[in-house]
């Protein structure tokens, strides 16, 4: 099948409706959806998250689900006999397996991505391209480079991008960062996530042929992927570096989003970043890390710090969150604010920030009518630059080395702060999880230098980190270079 691309449907959608074609929401027609009507979407990829977008369009007015598209036979089959039972049969919503057999239907305004990772980036493209609105789950690229081309297609066709993180639909945190950014709890000096929920070992499965039902071959899309097993569908593809992004950009894309949000406001990307974990106790297929400590510095001096962990055991700790540092000692931590040098909190009250009202479903299909990208609740240069943080941290650990299993494995040089966060991830790995210190070592990466405004590494271990920047493409489906988008 051939790539799609704009020409191609521009003269195919020309032929069929004359004259009369009109692209909404394109910087080429400048249209604007009327306030009460309808917006045909389409829902890509139904296993899961699909079917939490399919229960977010359903609860808005005048919002048809004009088609569900799934690789998955069965997978497909499944939400569309829940489609019909929930909207009582009141969509003529078309199945199909392919994606580009939705973009080349001109009454579709807006796609819904929900697919594995490793399609997202390439789905936003094709459907800005198209001249759709996009609502594309998190996270919004699989790796750097094709995140810079889906910001750069969003800038040319001038439609919406909103990405999957609905925190940035919440005007208590929206409202928290706007003080912390005027500065009413002292400097910020390191904005923390914590990704922390318990999850299992994947096992290991054997390479087979896929499943009838399953269309491979639209299933792997652009990962350079080859052979099956049934660890890739259809959650487990998390967890392997071609498919997924681990759980650093799996549920931690919202709380990295969240923490780089609350930095200052000029700031994109870091200058540095290096990342030290490992994938304890399971010994499974999988080869994303279930335990990792990772910081981030800023050109300003400020820095974010993460942290994932995975790995359960009596006494586990979850932790979906994220707290706040400051210069002076100040600290929020489970918004309670705590002056520094004191251990009484004060409970965090200030007014509610700027956001699109609606929620994340509402947001994005009023900033569709208005025409207005800016309206999303998480556009696309903020998706961006959310992720590129968790790449750059993912490929720090990537490029890493084996240390043995102590304290002292991080290398932090003078940053107190650094060390002392990693100690405490330490100590519930040795003393609650019971990592053996014999016999098992840490991943360590280097740091990496990051240039913000070329988007590219420099310094030491800038080919090998450069050379992570962009995965590899499978023919048909590429994604184009941002200057030919």
């Amino acid at each position: 099948m051939a790539r799609f691309n704009r020409r191609t449907f521009l003269q195919s959608t020309s032929a069929a409706a004359g004259a009369s074609l009109l692209l909404t929401g394109t910087k080429s027609s400048g249209a604007v959806l009327g306030a009460n009507e309808r917006i045909r979407i389409a829902i890509a990829g139904l296993n899961g998250r699909g079917r939490s977008h399919m229960d977010g369009w359903l609860g808005q007015n005048d919002v048809e689900i004009a088609y569900l598209v799934d690789p998955d036979q069965n997978v497909l089959d499944s939400a569309m006999k829940r489609l019909e039972d929930k909207s009582k049969g009141k969509f003529a919503c078309r199945a199909v397996r392919d994606i580009r057999e939705v973009l080349d239907d001109p009454n579709v305004d807006a796609v819904s991505v929900a697919t594995p990772n490793h399609w997202h980036s390439l789905i936003t493209i094709w459907a800005a391209q198209a001249g759709k609105h996009v609502y594309v789950e998190k996270p919004m690229s699989h790796d750097v480079a094709e995140g810079r081309v889906a910001v750069e297609a969003q800038k040319k066709y001038g439609v919406v991008i909103q990405h999957g993180t609905q925190s940035r639909s919440n005007a208590g945190i929206a409202g928290l960062h706007e003080a912390i950014q005027a500065g009413k709890f002292g400097r910020l000096k390191i904005s923390y996530g914590y990704c922390c929920k318990p999850r299992g070992t994947i096992g290991t499965k054997k390479v087979t042929s896929s499943p009838n039902q399953l269309d491979w071959d639209l299933w792997r899309g652009p990962a350079d992927v080859s052979e099956y097993h049934a660890n890739y569908a259809h959650y487990n593809w998390h967890w392997f570096w071609k498919t997924g992004n681990g759980d650093l950009n799996n549920q931690g894309t919202h709380q990295l989003d969240i923490a780089r949000w609350a930095l200052d406001t000029d700031l994109t990307h870091p200058s540095r970043v290096m990342a030290i974990g490992g994938r304890f106790q399971w010994g499974d297929q999988g080869e994303t890390p279930n335990t990792m400590f990772a910081l981030a510095e800023y050109p300003n001096g400020q820095s974010v710090f993460f942290n994932v962990r995975n790995v359960n055991y009596s006494g586990y700790q979850r932790q979906v969150e994220n707290e706040y540092y400051f210069e002076d000692g100040g600290r929020i931590v489970r918004n309670m604010y705590y002056p520094a040098g004191s251990d009484k909190g004060e409970k965090v009250s200030v007014p509610g920030g700027k956001v699109t009202p609606g929620g994340n479903w509402g947001a994005f299909i009023a900033a569709c009518r208005a025409g207005d990208p800016s309206m999303a609740n998480g556009t696309a240069p903020d998706a961006h630059n959310a992720c590129v943080l968790g790449h750059l941290m993912n490929n720090s650990y990537r490029l890493g080395s084996s240390v043995p299993f102590n304290a002292k494995a991080g290398k932090f040089g003078d940053n107190a702060d650094a060390a002392e966060h990693f100690d405490r991830l330490h100590s519930i790995m040795s003393d609650g999880v019971g990592i053996p210190k014999d016999g098992t070592e840490y991943t360590v990466g280097p740091w990496l230098t990051f240039d913000p405004q070329t988007e590219r590494h420099t310094g030491e271990f800038a080919d090998e980190a450069n050379a992570l920047l962009k995965d590899a493409n499978r023919t048909g489906f590429e994604v184009p270079n941002p200057k030919a988008v």
